[in-house]
């Protein structure tokens, strides 16, 4: 018989659905059970694509003896993290203040009040290497609450008072940076991330090794503002090596999550969207900036992943893919050179034995290799190399494939929506754009509903049907990044409207007294949490902070609105990263990259013209090619050539907009064509350049590669 989490709409909840467990969801349902039967609150964090996690499920939540232990002690409570992130940024702070780690599962006992006491992660089902068994455990706490319960409970305030005086005080507003300390922050995290640089392998430490998606985004804005030659060394370096590696789908596109070595060789399999988002996007830009082709066909592989794997019916995109196939981990991805001679025949077998790595001994378990690409086909072989390429995947894609965690996360679609619109306004690829649109649609209509001061988005989807946990800052700030770039790659000034409205949601409910940001809003943090610690994630993590892609919308909307208030909001919010990037540049690597743009300017460009002019295409494409960082491209009709563009079709002052022939975008207003010729207008610091019609002449002031 199945338990509460049957009705959720959490896929990692719903694998817990039939353990004999009776679990409760995040909520006052559980609070109040725990009251009434005076017992303590067993809270366990996870999520879909966690091997661990379903370890742990498989060994402890589905055996009827650690069951029983749970049920009769306890009242659990399962979270899933990627659905609660402010659930699981507190009770991770304290997990780390007691063990001084972390990580997933997380098992968390807690009073009745939700009043962490005592912490850890994976517990086995028998005692191992030092550590207790799980039911040692239950049995351990459930004696203790019974027998110590003063001491418990004495633990748990003075834990709560350590997490509330970790929370940064908001005395006094810091003055808005100056380019002197911003060029003097961005040199020292340069200075420090270069001593943590691995010149062999590529990227940064040792083992494990995950990708510095948003360092590598800086190091190109740095290359490209300063020349600084090391910085591209380090990106471009970092960037061959992971695409090399196994930790690139080599056949399907996409990376793992991480690499569990120091040489990107063997990776953990479960792949993440917000993951692939970020890389699609820094591949691309690497290839803007150099022309790679290795760059290009990562990026064309990530995105043919996201829109053939990850894509939902509603057309938003899901969040994970399982690191194990029927339990066993990377069942899906890894090849014996028989395994390749099977499919491909002998001669074509062993040259892609050769080809990617696969060898009798294997590079995984039991003598299996996982497919790395080392060194390009020889220029003749490309026909060839696609080829058996094609006919691997298709081979794997017979295989059992790994679960996947089909529910849709606003943040992490707003990272994926930035990505492919990106991307394919880079590579004039409109499906992608058209996907990316599909996707920006789906979060407007389903996750938006209109609130009292403006729209309030919720965190998550599935099936169609919108989820209870409300937007933290992250899913605001990326939406509205999504919903930004996919403006500049459109045209469509509606995005830039829905952008406008959901940063107006930012400033009204998630500022704090200092002017950073908190992770979440005034009248939707979670009471319980509030008890302890209203959660204010600084670091960057294997995607921006909540403060960090506040910062990063900010900045934009900032340059296509002229709006003073949000140019300071998002300087205000990367104050505090960046005082700490010079010891921290890995976890500080987005704010890092926002530095490189207001140190430029970011320069905005303002291209006029009918779509269907050759001349504005030509103009259009200068403007994306250029690596200005953080160059802000807006494009419309000029002359009011596109009524249809004025305003958000349908709305008053779109109407308005269009008869008065303004522009509701406007960095586009009173842009007028030359001459009757397309034109472009790039603006830097406050101080614009004379207007110009030649698209070769925009790319050298932008710094683009020749055409």
């Amino acid at each position: 018989m199945a338990n509460r989490l049957a009705a959720s709409t959490s896929p990692y909840l719903q694998q817990h659905r039939d353990n004999p467990v009776d679990w409760y969801e995040w909520g006052d349902e559980a609070f109040a059970e725990a009251r009434r039967r005076d017992v303590p609150l067993l809270i366990s964090v996870g999520y879909a694509a966690c091997h661990w996690c379903h370890v742990m499920a498989h060994e402890s939540f589905e055996d009827e003896a650690t069951a029983l232990l749970m049920n009769r002690g306890f009242v659990a409570v399962k979270v899933d993290r990627e659905e609660r992130p402010d659930v699981d940024a507190v009770y991770m702070s304290a997990t780390q203040a007691m063990t001084g780690q972390g990580g997933w599962p997380m098992t968390v006992f807690a009073t009745p009040d939700g009043e962490p006491f005592f912490c850890g992660t994976y517990y086995p089902p028998r005692p191992v290497g030092g550590m207790p068994s799980f039911p040692q455990v239950l049995q351990a706490i459930g004696q203790a609450w019974t027998e110590q319960r003063h001491d418990i409970e004495h633990n748990a305030t003075a834990l709560r008072d350590a997490l509330a005086s970790a929370t940064p005080a908001g005395a006094g507003v810091p003055a808005a940076l100056a380019h002197e300390t911003l060029e003097g922050r961005t040199a020292t995290a340069l200075d420090a991330l270069a001593t943590q640089y691995d010149a062999r392998s590529g990227g940064f430490g040792g083992a494990p090794k995950f990708p510095p998606s948003m360092v590598l985004e800086w190091l190109l804005r740095r290359h490209a503002r300063t020349g600084d030659e090391r910085a591209l060394a380090m990106a471009e370096g970092t960037l061959e090596a992971m695409a090399r590696g196994g930790m690139a789908d080599q056949l399907g596109g996409g990376f793992a999550r991480y690499s569990v070595d120091a040489t990107w060789t063997v990776p953990h399999f479960e792949k993440m969207l917000d993951d692939n988002a970020e890389l699609l996007r820094v591949y691309a830009h690497w290839w803007r900036a150099t022309g790679s082709e290795l760059a290009r066909r990562v990026v064309e592989g990530a995105a043919g992943w996201l829109l053939r794997e990850m894509r939902t019916p509603e057309g938003g995109f899901a969040a994970s893919l399982d690191a194990d196939t029927q339990g066993v981990e990377g069942l899906t991805y890894v090849w014996t050179p028989q395994d390749l001679v099977d499919v491909l025949g002998a001669e074509d077998g062993a040259w892609a034995a050769e080809l990617f790595g696969v060898t009798p001994e294997g590079t995984f378990e039991h003598g299996t290799s996982v497919l790395e690409l080392r060194t390009d086909p020889a220029p003749g072989e490309r026909g060839r190399f696609d080829d058996v390429r094609a006919r691997l995947l298709e081979a794997r894609d017979q295989r059992p494939q790994p679960g996947r965690d089909d529910k849709v996360v606003a943040a992490w679609n707003g990272l994926a929506i930035a990505g492919l619109a990106d991307a394919g306004a880079l590579l004039d690829r409109p499906e992608w754009v058209d996907a990316a649109t599909r996707a920006a649609e789906l979060l407007w209509s389903l996750h938006v509903r209109e609130g009292a001061t403006g729209p309030r988005l919720a965190r998550t989807s599935r099936d169609g049907v919108v989820g209870r946990s409300p937007g933290v800052l992250a899913d605001y700030a990326d939406v509205a990044e999504g919903y930004l770039t996919l403006f500049s790659a459109t045209g469509d000034p509606v995005w830039f409207e829905r952008a406008g409205a959901l940063l107006g949601t930012v400033l009204a409910h998630f500022r704090d007294d200092a002017g950073s940001f908190w992770d979440t809003a005034d009248d939707e943090t979670d009471a319980v949490l509030a008890r302890l610690q209203r959660p204010q994630e600084i670091a960057d993590g294997p995607s921006p902070s909540g403060p960090s892609a506040a910062a990063g919308a900010l900045l934009t909307y900032a340059a296509l609105s002229g709006s003073a208030e949000h140019r300071e909001a998002a300087e205000h919010a990367l104050d505090r990263p960046l005082a700490v990037s010079g010891r921290f540049p890995r976890a500080t690597g987005w704010p890092l990259a926002l530095a490189e743009a207001v140190l430029d300017g970011p320069r905005e460009v303002a291209v006029v013209g009918h779509p269907d002019d050759p001349a504005t295409h030509a103009l259009v494409t200068a403007a994306r090619a250029g690596l200005a960082p953080g160059a802000i491209v807006a494009v419309g009709g000029g002359d009011s050539a596109f009524p249809a563009q004025a305003g958000t079709p349908g709305s008053p002052e779109g109407d308005d907009a269009a008869a008065a022939g303004e522009h509701t975008v406007p960095l586009l207003r009173d842009r007028t064509l030359r001459d009757g010729r397309p034109t472009a207008y790039v603006c830097r610091g406050f101080v614009c350049d004379l207007p110009v019609t030649d698209a070769e002449a925009l790319r050298r002031s932008l710094g683009a590669r020749p055409a």
